[in-house]
């Protein structure tokens, strides 16, 4: 068995994105200052360097003999002064030692550097108790007899500036962390802060209930990012409530039409044990009693007929079907029916449909039984069949009375009447048309009513090929 992990919060999301956002540009930041701030020493500290070494090779380039070399001793000391504790080392060209001030033994550093170096070499080297900088440099503009070229190494300790650098970054990273830390806390209140109309939407939802599907979320009140979802969830509301005002009807129409055959049943049960009766009257009573159960059996039937389109609105066994043979087969039922009211079935036109045999006959019987009870004696009730490039198309017209259209969008909802006093009449279900609706819809196709100048035509669409999408039938049938 898997276990489904439970993704972290958003508000913990955005404050790790905060976080990591903020961390890597102080980070970056801080890089940058503690580079700005090593070149700057570094810089500084080759600027002494330099200016000790050009004042040393102006001094080198005006010898002319070894002996003048030899008399430079002061002057090179005097270049030293004001320089904090600034070594110089003079070799020449054999390695002899020329000068060397007070300090560090920076002879070794002569002996390592390149003789052949163009230019200034600056390295960074240490002794037992100091880290310094040195500036390596040859001169080439001396007298011919004065042993020349010359190598300069100028050194400058540098522990102090290395101190205060490690103090300088421990400072800095400490503060960065402290500001990625306390950005992450501000982050946090601020998700929090920015989340408050979501929590304010569910205080919302966790007060609706079946008697409060009338709340509403003003979208003006919500922030920008939160408009969709508040028009979406205000949809969604309006669809639930209209589903369930719709099941509360159903339920008291269901409640209503089972009461009255009940009622029935048990008044004439009643009447028939009041006394003692012929074998041809309780027969008579058994038989009342029959038609009823039929009734309700007709009623339970089409409502489960109903609930597993509801449910399942895909169609299983497709065919093909000539819908003219299906429909001259309908006239063959419902023609005694017709003649008993004095109604005459005509059928025009010809088309062929893949579909449900049973759903589609009981669909378009519907239309005749529904038709056939409300026109006048004398009349014609018509089906007419044409074939378009996409679509079929099934009218059944009848005349009549006209039907108001205020009833249009009713029409076809379950046991909805047109005429509330043909409630009780015996004349169906009141579920007809409710299962011609679903029979087309699962057809994927649609249905339409008009009544004018006392006649009255359903007009039904449909595909020529109906289809099945086999992986949502076989998750439904489970």
């Amino acid at each position: 068995m898997h276990l489904i992990r439970r993704p972290l919060s958003l508000a913990l999301r955005l404050t790790f994105l905060f976080g990591i956002a903020a961390a890597i540009v102080f980070s970056i930041f801080g890089w940058i200052v503690s580079q700005s701030t090593e070149r700057h020493f570094a810089a500084d500290d080759t600027s002494e360097l330099e200016f000790i070494a050009r004042a040393s090779q102006d001094m080198l380039s005006g010898v002319r003999t070894v002996d003048d070399v030899a008399h430079l001793e002061q002057r090179f000391d005097d270049i030293l002064v004001g320089h904090h504790r600034a070594s110089l080392y003079i070799a020449g060209k054999d390695g002899q030692t020329v000068y060397a001030s007070p300090g560090p033994d920076l002879s070794a550093v002569a002996t390592a550097a390149d003789k052949e170096a163009e230019g200034n070499v600056v390295r960074q080297w240490s002794d037992v108790n100091h880290t310094y900088t040195a500036l390596i440099q040859q001169v080439h503009k001396v007298g011919p007899a004065t042993n020349g070229p010359y190598t300069l190494v100028i050194s400058v300790p540098i522990d102090m500036h290395l101190r205060f650098l490690a103090a300088f970054r421990r400072t800095l990273w400490l503060m960065i962390a402290s500001c990625v830390t306390f950005m992450c806390l501000l982050g946090w209140l601020a998700v929090r802060r920015g989340h408050a109309p979501l929590h304010d939407i569910v205080a919302r939802v966790r007060r609706i209930s079946a008697n409060e599907l009338n709340t509403r979320l003003p979208p003006e009140s919500v922030p920008h990012e939160l408009t969709d979802l508040a028009v979406s969830f205000n949809e969604m509301l309006q669809r639930v409530d209209t589903a369930f005002h719709r099941l509360s009807n159903f339920n008291s129409d269901i409640a209503h039409e089972l009461r009255t055959p009940i009622t029935n049943l048990m008044t004439q049960t009643q009447v028939a044990l009041s006394r003692a009766r012929t074998i041809g009257e309780y027969r008579e009573i058994l038989y009342s009693n029959m038609e009823e159960y039929e009734r309700m059996a007709h009623m339970v039937g089409d409502m489960l007929f109903l609930a597993q389109t509801d449910n399942c609105p895909q169609i299983k066994n497709i065919e093909e079907l000539d819908l003219a043979n299906e429909v001259h087969a309908l006239f063959d039922f419902y023609g005694g029916w017709a003649e008993e009211h004095g109604v005459t079935l005509a059928l025009e036109g010809t088309a062929t449909v893949s579909g449900d045999r049973l759903m589609l006959q009981r669909a378009l019987g519907n239309l005749l039984s529904n038709a056939i009870r409300h026109t006048p004696a004398g009349g014609t009730i018509g089906v007419a069949l044409n074939t378009s490039n996409d679509d079929i198309g099934i009218v059944v017209e009848n005349p009549g009375l006209n039907i108001p259209p205020e009833h249009f969008p009713k029409l076809f909802d379950r046991f909805y009447r047109v005429n509330p006093s043909r409630q009780h009449s015996g004349d169906g279900s009141g579920l007809g048309l409710a299962i011609v609706k679903s029979t087309v819809t699962a057809h994927g196709g649609k249905i339409d009513v008009a009544s004018a100048a006392g006649c009255t035509k359903f007009q039904i669409s449909l595909p020529k090929t109906a289809s099945i999408d086999r992986e949502n039938e076989t998750e439904l049938g489970k």
